[in-house]
């Protein structure tokens, strides 16, 4: 593997703050829910934005979507240029990213609703247990409501937001879950639009916040934006939901695409509220944040990432294993700890957040795991090379993708030629080099076939016929359960004009 590039000027802060919460955690005596090491431990904040590509971002390279907000936290902070998501779709993503392990050993590795188990240790597990006040707000995802999978039996204090990735696309929701209770929206009553779902999330994560800014808390907010409302782009045309297009209303665009960057803007501006407050409180010298998307940009309910240069430099987008699908932004901001205006090539992926976590906090992450702490890289030292990251997904085929030094292999099918790219010097995945380099070919074999344990769930099969019947049925079902949603809201929303004369 060729030498590994850094290129921040960061250097011990981090790295030192790491060494000494790992004494402390590793000396202490096993630490319970109410337990306080010594060491004052950083609040932990991440951030996730749900398909946003690796270039929808200005610090990214985006020309046309403005991100002041983030781009200054990049500019505060470290921002990585070769991060991964957990997988291609939300789901597993998101359990990579709760559990510190790739989607050959974890849980869930599609998007089924498939429940964590009470087996799994999640990352809001390790830091409830070093004395973290836990919160999670937005989508979910990783278990529907009375099964082991909710946030608040996997080790959140509090929980607001969607379970339900599907119905997490309604951006006016009628209710939510608290805890285990659903709660009403009442600006959302009768077919309603009055409480956005980002300004809702918003709300309670700056909530959180102000009630927890006395000791170590961790808070996972999962923001919903730029997901389309799929069903309604199915019906209409357009499924990028936003109250308004400003500042893009005098663009020249279609619709859904002045809607998708006033989606990010405000997604922008929201970011910028949370670091705000921090500032405020005067916490933000104490307090990690993290922020990244669960995978690449998507081309649902009207949205074209071409327009945008979405992916940046990147061959493919959501669904894919190429660059496109699972490189995405990731910033980190500690003022006084991390370098202001850092750039780092450390390769690094989701399941890297739990150990990284851990080792900020003074914790213990579980035994087993696949991820390590990135907490060199946050300070601009070498990160311990590891040999291969490696990813599947059932889905109609069995694909899989590993990243082996600069060397990408992707295939798709498990029987199905395995394509081969050099990512130092074909970044956009242009030129399969399969052919030129065998030895390389037969080691992501070999990794394709020894990297995953078996799931009866996620069985290791080619068998297109049984896949695509499964899955078939299941989209064949999901749609017309959107269509049923799209015409109850046109029903109740006929029956609000009735009552008031005007849809509010």
């Amino acid at each position: 593997m060729r030498s590994q590039r850094y290129l921040t000027a960061g250097r011990m802060t981090v790295v030192a703050w790491g060494l000494l919460l790992s004494s402390v955690g590793a000396a202490a005596a096993p630490t319970t829910s109410t337990s306080r090491p010594g060491a004052e431990r950083p609040n932990i904040i991440f951030i996730l934005a749900d398909d946003l590509g690796y270039g929808d971002l200005g610090c990214y390279g985006q020309k046309k979507i403005k991100t002041p907000c983030l781009d200054r936290m990049a500019s505060e902070g470290v921002r990585f240029t070769q991060a991964y998501a957990g997988g291609n779709v939300c789901a597993p993503s998101r359990c990579c990213l709760m559990t510190g392990l790739h989607t050959g050993h974890a849980r869930i590795r599609d998007n089924d609703r498939g429940p964590l188990l009470p087996g799994d240790v999640t990352v809001a597990e390790v830091l409830k247990s070093a004395g973290y006040a836990t919160g999670c707000v937005g989508k979910w995802g990783l278990g529907e409501a009375g099964t082991t999978g909710i946030p608040t039996r996997q080790g959140f204090d509090e929980w607001f937001g969607f379970l339900n990735q599907t119905q997490a696309h309604d951006y006016y929701p009628e209710s939510l879950w608290r805890g285990e209770q659903r709660v009403g929206l009442a600006g959302n009553k009768g077919g309603r639009q009055g409480q956005y779902v980002q300004d809702v999330f918003t709300s309670e994560a700056l909530d959180f916040i102000r009630r927890h800014q006395h000791a170590p808390f961790f808070l996972y907010l999962a923001y919903t934006i730029p997901h389309a409302n799929n069903e309604l782009g199915r019906t209409t045309g357009n499924g990028l939901v936003v109250p308004d297009d400003v500042p893009y209303s005098d663009r020249p665009w279609p619709q859904p695409l002045r809607n998708y960057a006033a989606m990010i803007t405000r997604l922008d501006h929201d970011v910028g509220k949370l670091l705000a407050l921090l500032g405020e409180l005067g916490i933000e010298r104490k307090t990690v944040v993290f922020f990244s998307g669960d995978n690449g940009p998507h081309r649902e309910g009207g949205a074209d990432p071409d327009f945008f240069e979405s992916a940046g430099p990147l061959r493919g987008h959501k669904k894919t294993f190429h660059e496109g699908g699972i490189r995405i932004p990731l910033i980190v901001r500690w003022p006084d700890h991390i370098a202001s205006g850092a750039v780092s090539d450390a390769v690094c992926a989701f399941w890297d957040f739990l150990p990284t976590a851990a080792a900020l906090a003074g914790a213990k992450a579980p035994k087993g795991i696949d991820g390590v702490s990135i907490l060199p890289a946050l300070g601009g030292e070498p990160q311990p090379r590891r040999e291969y990251l490696y990813w599947e997904r059932p889905g109609y085929l069995f694909d899989q993708a590993a990243r082996i030094g600069d060397f990408k292999a992707v295939r798709r099918g498990a029987n199905g030629p395995i394509e081969l790219y050099d990512l130092e010097t074909d970044i956009g995945e242009k030129r399969d080099i399969a052919s030129q380099h065998p030895q390389l070919v037969a080691q992501a074999e070999d990794i394709f076939r020894s990297a995953r344990t078996a799931s009866k769930d996620y069985p290791f099969s080619d068998h297109l016929p049984t896949r695509r019947r499964v899955y078939g049925f299941a989209a064949i079902g999901a749609v017309v359960l959107g269509v049923f949603v799209v015409l109850d809201r046109r029903r109740r929303k006929g029956l609000h004009r009735g009552e008031s004369g005007k849809v509010r």
